[in-house]
């Protein structure tokens, strides 16, 4: 069939056959436990930032896991990593990510993905909170192929058992994990 007019139909631009018009402020949620925040978490909101008007770092509660680092610890050194991102607010979130999604005006959530793995839970994720939230579109972005290798649970394992992981996260998380393992012994 026909399209409206751009802008009609609730102010956004409609295009093709998405589920909902664009609103005029693109607004993302990218969320997660990041614990810790990796290089890879930070190239996806650093990509993700240059679609959107603001992202939205929603850091969970995560009642369901063990973190190594508690909430208000994570979310300082996300926002100590992305200070440089001026469209980037980091914020807690518990509960629904739809919930949330709608409290923030968001149109979209946005996901990293590293391989197929990730790629068959998201895409689960992805159908179940269409169902939950029609209007809210899921944008899939892999980190550069050098970080896709690392995620937050070897990041923790790697620095309990004394290794470097300056290369995987920001000069702040290694120093939050070299203050909870103590420093990588130097080797030669």
């Amino acid at each position: 069939g026909d399209l409206p007019p751009a802008g009609a139909a609730g102010g956004g631009r409609i295009i093709g056959h998405m589920s909902a018009p664009i609103p005029s402020r693109r607004v993302a949620v990218y969320s997660g436990t990041f614990d810790p925040l990796t290089m890879g978490h930070e190239d996806v909101v650093r990509r993700g930032a240059g679609l959107f008007d603001e992202l939205v770092l929603a850091v969970a509660v995560a009642h369901h896991k063990k973190t190594l680092f508690g909430l208000d610890e994570r979310i300082a050194q996300a926002r100590a990593a992305l200070a440089g991102l001026p469209n980037v607010r980091v914020e807690p979130f518990e509960g629904l990510i739809m919930d949330f999604c709608r409290e923030q005006g968001a149109c979209a959530v946005l996901r990293g993905i590293r391989n197929m793995t990730d790629f068959d839970y998201e895409a689960q994720m992805a159908a179940m909170n269409r169902k939950l939230a029609p209007t809210v579109e899921t944008v899939f972005l892999l980190p550069q192929a050098e970080l896709q290798c690392i995620s937050s649970t070897l990041v923790r394992e790697i620095s309990k058992l004394g290794g470097d992981v300056a290369g995987m996260v920001s000069p702040t998380v290694a120093a939050e994990l070299a203050r909870v393992h103590g420093p990588a012994p130097v080797r030669c």
